[in-house]
């Protein structure tokens, strides 16, 4: 094994691992203080790692500390708020000028990210709800994405149907999601939700997959299932397949990455459209979002980034077979001018 290699898997034992990046390590000429020396410490601290939305989260925050000369250091979720605070803890004594949190329970973090704040430290939050003026937002624009999948929704089936619907509460991005369901309910009352089931953990679409098989025999009038969040999809289609009702359901999700594309476009598939981001676009701007904070210049309070509608039909006409693909068809998925300035490398 290469030194490399017995450095990251120590990193990644101790739930961190720490990325010297060269790009800009002299600084870049003519950007604003700190980034005309280079070498600036920024953490991420996760609070969700599995699937690949998160991995490709993590791959565009890289990729954008790269470009800026950042050395960014790594905390891997393990959905569990406690270790997360510590890692908090642990970013605030390890000299890190910037903080970006990603996803988390707000009542848990508060206390923490005003520590941080408290010694000059710079906090950028993606997908969790801090309340504090001092943190900027990173969003998806949520309530957006959920309309524009709801609205395919009424396209393929109607305003009378028997519904159910993935859900945890707790999570900012899928609070902002349920309101948008909510409001759906509310304007088409021939919908029927006939069951609410969900879970987030280190297993979530095979814990949802396990829900989801009782609720299909308890509930076989269901014929949609708003599942708005690509784990809880994958495990509702998986429960599908398995029960043998693929060809009676219809599965519309939020978020994307190139197994879901793959799943999406499988013959017989229930899962058949999903309004995304591009999460490694959300990781890049939520590091030049800390940057700006760092240079002195102010990147918005709130950062929506734009999201996309996507169905089976746009995947199997484009031949759209991975990320890479999407980015190429819909030239909206591959970038955002969010957080953005003229000194920022792209």
């Amino acid at each position: 094994m290469k030194l490399h290699s017995i450095a990251l898997a120590i990193a990644c034992a101790t739930g961190a691992v720490l990325f010297n990046t060269t790009a800009y390590a002299g600084g870049i000429p003519g950007a604003p203080a700190p980034f005309d020396q280079g070498g600036v410490r920024v953490a991420l601290v996760n609070y969700l790692s599995s699937g690949d939305y998160f991995q490709a989260y993590e791959a565009g925050a890289q990729k954008q500390a790269k470009a800026l000369g950042i050395d960014l250091r790594i905390f891997e979720g393990r959905q569990n708020a406690a270790e997360q605070r510590e890692q908090i803890e642990q970013a605030i004594n390890s000299g890190a000028k910037g903080i970006v949190i990603n996803h988390g329970l707000p009542e848990s973090l508060k206390d923490v990210v005003q520590q941080a704040l408290d010694k000059g430290i710079k906090v950028v939050a993606f997908d969790v709800d801090i309340d504090n003026p001092k943190v900027p937002q990173v969003e998806q624009s949520d309530r957006a994405l959920a309309n524009l999948v709801l609205t395919q929704v009424v396209k393929d089936n109607g305003t009378a149907f028997s519904a159910g619907y993935v859900y945890v509460a707790g999570f900012a991005p899928l609070d902002r999601r349920n309101e948008a369901w909510k409001t759906f309910k509310a304007a088409n009352p021939q919908v029927k939700e006939k069951a609410q089931w969900g879970a987030v953990d280190d297993q979530t679409a095979n814990s949802v997959a396990n829900q989801a098989g009782a609720v299909y025999r308890a509930h076989p009038e269901i014929s949609v299932v708003f599942a708005p969040y690509d784990e809880f999809a994958r495990g509702a289609a998986l429960a599908a397949d398995e029960a043998g009702i693929a060809s009676k359901l219809k599965i519309y999700s939020a978020d994307i990455s190139t197994s879901d594309i793959e799943a999406i476009r499988k013959p017989g598939s229930p899962w058949v459209a999903t309004a995304a981001t591009n999460p490694a676009v959300i990781g890049e701007v939520s590091v030049r979002a800390v940057a700006l904070l760092l240079a002195g210049q102010d990147p918005g309070h709130r950062i929506e980034v734009a999201p996309t509608l996507i169905t089976r039909d746009d995947l199997l006409k484009n031949e759209i077979k991975t990320m890479a693909d999407l980015g190429r068809k819909f030239p909206a998925f591959r970038a955002s001018d969010a957080a953005q300035a003229s000194w920022i490398p792209q």
